[in-house]
């Protein structure tokens, strides 16, 4: 157990000490029969994830959340990635904490709680997008997301997802963007009975320009998407209309997007101000590094360029549109990926939006069909219920 403790001095002068269990740490398990398959991590490894069972009345239900961890778009940046973490297995933690909504304590997550839990560890550079059949004899790389995917999901349908009465497909950052990307297509691969929806947490990246006017991110995309041969992943029609890397942003597929989806992200994602806005190549005086370690250091200026910032988000995420079963909350928060931490996902003193509502609240609504929550927070500094994000 994961716990922290809660001191208190109490009244007749004894002073107390609470343990105050967060999270609960989960076991990994690796995916070996998905070699055979060729889904495999960037070094040829087996993917891997950890699995918390459901129990009560949430035992057929699903909660199934992809990780992320950035994208490689040319041999040499998934070189760097291959050996760690992010590109093999035998490097991953042999344990994940569980909290927000992943949390099985009703208080903190009272609508997923009692679910069957996972959490898919990502290893692909791809958001779960990539199948090339050749590996390079020189480098080893193996481009095999959509494979994992696919394995993933086959595996967990052995273990009763197929017979799921409800389904809730998340993920965070390239997690979430992998969501967006193959929501549909993880849809078409579930039984029409079961309630099937979609939740991306701070997956929603945009098209922006750097500080420095050049489209880094959308070269980016352009080469991830060649190198991954991710194209015939990607929607048809979004692909019929325009090139396949500008279909790796969200606003140009979401609005096309049948499955019920929920949108959760910053609209100052500390994760896009830093790596789309303000990268390093496009800082070479390191005016911005102060700026991306906490918003409070930035100038007026600078705030004024993220204001900017925000409106093209706002704008990108119009694209859209407002369907009914479209969920939506846009924090004015320096934040990225708010589900699975339960500081911001449920608890004392968690975001808000539209009065009282938290994040596991609006999404919990949403997917039950109590409320089809969609708000748009007010610009920043208005929001005092922000957890704004500090870098080292």
């Amino acid at each position: 157990m994961v716990a922290e403790k809660l001191c208190l001095f109490l009244a007749i002068g004894v002073f107390l000490c609470l343990t105050q269990v967060e999270s609960y740490r989960v076991d990994i398990t690796y995916l070996t029969s998905a070699v055979a398959k060729g889904a495999v991590c960037m070094d040829g490894s087996p993917p891997a994830y950890h699995f918390s069972p459901g129990f009560g009345n949430g035992s057929s239900n699903w909660l199934l959340l992809f990780e992320g961890g950035g994208w490689c778009n040319n041999a040499t940046t998934c070189l760097i990635k291959r050996d760690g973490r992010l590109g093999s297995s035998k490097a991953m933690v042999k344990y994940k904490s569980f909290s927000g909504i992943l949390s099985n304590k009703a208080s903190k997550n009272p609508d997923f709680y009692d679910w069957n839990k996972v959490r898919v560890r990502y290893c692909d550079g791809s958001s779960y997008t990539g199948d090339v059949e050749a590996v390079d004899p020189a480098t080893k790389l193996h481009f095999r997301g959509n494979r994992i995917f696919h394995a993933m999901i086959q595996h967990f349908k052995t273990m009763g997802l197929s017979n799921a009465k409800n389904v809730l497909f998340a993920g965070c950052s390239a997690g979430g963007l992998g969501v967006i990307l193959q929501c549909d297509n993880f849809r078409n691969l579930m039984p029409p009975t079961i309630n099937v929806k979609c939740l991306a947490d701070a997956g929603y990246f945009i098209n922006a320009k750097t500080v420095a006017g050049t489209s880094q991110i959308e070269e980016i995309y352009a080469d991830v998407v060649r190198t991954h041969n991710s194209a015939k992943v990607l929607p048809k029609y979004c692909t019929s209309k325009m090139s396949p890397g500008l279909c790796f942003f969200p606003e140009n597929v979401v609005a096309g997007i049948k499955t019920p989806l929920f949108i959760l992200n910053a609209a100052y994602d500390s994760w896009q101000i830093k790596n789309i806005l303000a990268p390093g190549v496009a800082d070479p005086h390191g005016k911005w590094r102060n700026c991306k370690k906490n918003i409070k250091n930035c100038s007026s200026a600078q705030i004024g360029v993220m204001q900017s910032f925000r409106q093209n988000f706002l704008h990108a995420l119009s694209k859209a549109g407002r369907p009914l079963s479209r969920g939506m909350f846009i924090n004015s928060c320096y934040a990225h990926c708010q589900a699975g931490v339960q500081s911001t996902w449920m608890d004392v003193g968690s975001p808000v939006l539209s009065g009282k509502t938290t994040i596991g609240k609006a999404v919990g609504d949403w997917y039950f069909d109590r409320d089809h929550f969609k708000a748009i927070d007010c610009p920043y500094p208005c929001d005092k219920s922000c957890h704004n994000r500090e870098f080292d």
